[in-house]
């Protein structure tokens, strides 16, 4: 049996259970942070430039965008998933190395409006879309995560997978429509090592991918069943020709959708533990900016490869600034979104502190890598005293989760300024009670 196949036998077998409600409730969590995500989203480039040039596909079709705005099903989930990773706020999978919300819950909400889904199918069609997607980013391993950025690539299959199930595709074009979103993959990190706008497009193209495949295969569209493990498939041309026969091994017994990391700042996600550990010392010693000499912050080498401005001069490279994003939270103590209005890009305590942060690699943290996210961070003082610290894991991972009530605080934070505080309040509410509701939220 092929793995698009193993996981078109797992989808029938999947869409007659019940849903844990354990799973129900990661569910709807990973949902309302895919909100939180995308409000402040909406606004950003490329997201207005990207509506203006999909003019031909809104204001027609079943399915919304975010805010009520009639598109198609492939305009939404494009438009969607381009804004839920466009402020950098969304959740991830650590060990697949991957953002599976922006692209899949995209794709379900886009697919659940188009065939007018209830609130429980659209939670279905989630969970499945993790569930897939996060298996193959983990099989896919660091070495397609070299050159690939895997929102953009393993994104498609998230979104195929639940767009799959939602349009009630029958087992054979199931594994169709994951056979040829497999062929649509795509995003390359190099388009985020200099200032540009195609970071959050590689999500929304994923979504976009996965609606395309889904669609296709139910309109009879076959794929080669065997692109992920064939001698020329995904797995020998995007990554080091890994082992696909575990694959289906754990389905339906260790959901990945429990386990997911949520955002607790804002920014490049490799650089969050470099910011827990200084802000750990900063709470511990009750550090000032100005009485730092020096801080020094050992960590794994994605970290350095990604979040790698060393002056960045825009937004967009100072949430991928290690040493920006470091400084800011020792000079301010936080790094939310006031953390990158002008102002703050240019306040001159910051830039001091930048001056005399040094970053490295560190072998052992490296090795661990992706299963740990950790950074080792040493402040030393001007009057010679030295602190230092290793922060093993991010505040939102598994280990140190968010609670309900700080990912309601996330999501309230960045929704009120854009809907207000009052209709902010309904949809968490309506979220919350997705199950029992008749439609999927718009």
């Amino acid at each position: 049996m092929h793995v698009t196949q193993t996981f078109a036998r797992y989808a029938a077998d999947f869409r007659r259970q019940d849903l844990p409600a354990e799973v129900l409730h990661h569910a709807k969590r990973a949902v309302i942070d895919w909100y939180a995500s995308l409000f402040p989203g909406l606004g950003a480039a490329p997201v207005r430039q990207l509506e203006a040039a999909l003019n031909e596909d809104l204001d027609r079709g079943r399915a919304f965008l975010v805010g009520g705005r009639p598109a198609t099903a492939r305009a939404a989930a494009l438009i969607n998933g381009t804004a839920a990773h466009a402020a950098e706020v969304d959740d991830s999978f650590r060990e697949a190395m991957y953002h599976p919300g922006a692209a899949t819950i995209a794709a379900a909400l886009a697919a659940s409006h188009d065939a007018g889904a209830s609130g429980l199918q659209f939670l279905r069609g989630v969970v499945l879309g993790y569930e897939v997607s996060t298996r193959i980013g983990v099989v896919m391993g660091r070495a397609h995560y070299r050159f690939w950025h895997s929102t953009g690539t393993v994104g498609s299959f998230g979104a195929a997978a639940a767009a799959g199930v939602l349009m009630d595709l029958d087992e054979a074009a199931f594994a169709h429509a994951l056979a040829t979103a497999a062929t649509f993959t795509a995003g390359l990190q190099q388009a985020f090592r200099m200032d540009s706008m195609s970071k959050p497009l590689h999500a929304g193209r994923a979504a976009e991918a996965g609606v395309l495949a889904a669609q296709l295969a139910r309109n009879g569209v076959t794929g080669s069943l065997d692109v992920l493990e064939g001698e020329a498939g995904l797995g020998r041309a995007m990554s080091d020709g890994p082992d696909w026969s575990q694959i289906g091994a754990t389905l339906g017994r260790d959901f990945h959708i429990a386990r997911l990391t949520f955002k607790n700042h804002i920014g490049c996600g490799h650089a969050f533990a470099a910011i827990d550990g200084a802000l750990a010392l900063k709470r511990r010693h009750g550090i000032e900016a100005g009485e730092i000499a020096h801080v020094h912050v050992a960590t794994y080498r994605p970290a350095l490869d990604i979040a790698c401005y060393t002056q960045p001069a825009t937004a967009n490279e100072a949430r991928f600034s290690l040493g920006y994003v470091v400084a800011t939270a020792l000079a301010h103590g936080s790094v939310r979104l006031a953390a990158y209005e002008p102002a703050r890009l240019q306040d001159a305590a910051t830039r001091s502190l930048m001056e005399r942060i040094s970053v490295a690699v560190d072998p052992e943290l490296d090795a661990a890598f992706p299963g740990r996210r950790a950074a080792r961070v040493l402040i030393t003082m001007h009057d010679g005293r030295r602190f230092e610290h290793l922060q093993p894991n991010r505040k939102g991972d598994p280990e140190e989760p968010l609670s309900d009530a700080e990912l309601e605080d996330k999501f309230m934070e960045l929704s009120s300024p854009v809907i207000g505080s009052a209709p902010a309040r309904a949809l968490l509410h309506r979220l919350w009670t997705l199950e029992r509701s008749a439609a999927a939220p718009s």
